[in-house]
Formats: structure tokens, C-alpha cells, sequence
């Protein structure tokens, strides 16, 4: 896998998925700003289209670069029984856009040729969202909309699920994890 040591830098700053460090958080941002951060952990997958239920291991990258956004990255992983590496799985990237409402916007790329435009509310702890459009590629499943929900727990995890009507079945649930910070 590679790294970001395997790209020459920039010549602005780069962006910074640590509070302590790197230009501050826009204040548009605060809503978000617990969102900031690389979280891990992992999840259950399951569709009534697919054979499942699977595990699954995620890391999510929220960064920023101190401008009135925030930077999505998640990727994952199917695991076996043992918690144990089969194959990379989904990848997605995208922006998170507070509005001056108390709305945001995430945009939402994925690498199965699945563009996707989320409204929501931005809570302190709290982030619903439903797409407003879903656009594909000729070759991409059939999605037709998403609701997707990210709360931090008592605990300090990251709560994450997400509700999908794809393939001609209503809006179902597909994914829920468990995401514990790392950084």
C-alpha cells in the first residue's frame, strides 16, 4: 500500500487530519471539528442482494488545510472469521462543506463508479445525511439513494451507518462500524 512518503510534497502546506498540529481549523468547520481525525476499526456488511453478512476493517481519514472544508477518505477491508486480511474492498473520497445554515454538504466519490451528494445536519456529535443525487457509471451498481449516519459514542468511538435502496430494493440497511481514533 502506498504512503504519502511515496509522493513528492507540495509546495503549499499539506493538509491535517491532527488538531494539534498544522494551519487551524476554519471556523466554518466547528461543527466538524470532531469529525477531524483518522479513525480504524471494523464493521459488518450486508445487503439482501449479497451473500452475508461480511466483516469488514475501515480506516477513516477526515483532514483539513485550514480553508472552510474538510477532506473524507475511507477505505476498506473484507476480513475473515479470525479478523484476518482477504482483500481490499470499498474506497471513497470526498469533501465535507459546512453551510452557514448549520447545514453541510458531503460529496462522496467511490471507486465503483459511484458519485454521490449528501444534505445534512451537523451536530457537536451527531452527522445525518441523505443524498439529494446519486450519479453512475454505465458499469456501477444501481443505487438510487443513501442515508448515512456518523454519532461519537460515550466511549469516543465513531459510530458509522449507513442505509442503501440499490438494485431495485427499497431503502434498506448495508453497513455499521465502529471506528476508534488513532490520530
Amino acid at each position: 500500500m502506498g504512503t504519502s512518503s511515496d509522493r513528492a510534497p507540495l509546495p503549499i502546506p499539506a493538509d491535517t487530519a491532527d488538531l494539534r498540529s498544522g494551519p487551524s481549523l476554519h471556523d466554518a468547520c466547528g461543527p466538524l471539528r470532531a469529525l477531524v481525525g483518522v479513525w480504524r476499526g471494523d464493521g459488518e456488511v450486508d445487503y439482501p442482494s449479497i451473500e452475508g453478512p461480511y466483516r469488514f476493517g475501515q480506516q477513516l481519514t477526515i483532514s483539513h488545510d485550514g480553508r472552510p472544508f474538510l477532506r473524507h477518505e475511507a477505505r476498506a477491508w473484507l476480513l475473515d472469521a479470525a479478523g484476518e486480511v482477504i482483500r481490499p474492498a470499498a474506497w471513497e473520497t470526498g469533501w465535507w462543506r459546512p453551510q452557514p445554515d448549520g447545514t453541510v454538504e458531503l460529496l462522496i466519490s467511490h471507486c465503483t463508479g459511484i458519485l454521490e451528494l449528501f444534505y445534512g445536519t451537523a451536530g457537536q456529535q451527531h452527522w445525518e445525511l441523505s443524498t439529494d443525487t446519486v450519479v453512475r457509471t454505465a458499469s456501477a451498481k444501481d443505487v438510487e439513494a443513501a442515508q448515512r449516519s456518523y454519532a461519537l459514542n460515550g466511549e469516543g468511538a465513531l459510530d458509522y451507518t449507513e442505509s442503501r435502496a440499490m438494485v431495485g430494493l427499497p431503502m434498506t440497511p448495508h453497513v455499521a462500524a465502529r471506528l476508534n481514533r488513532i490520530v
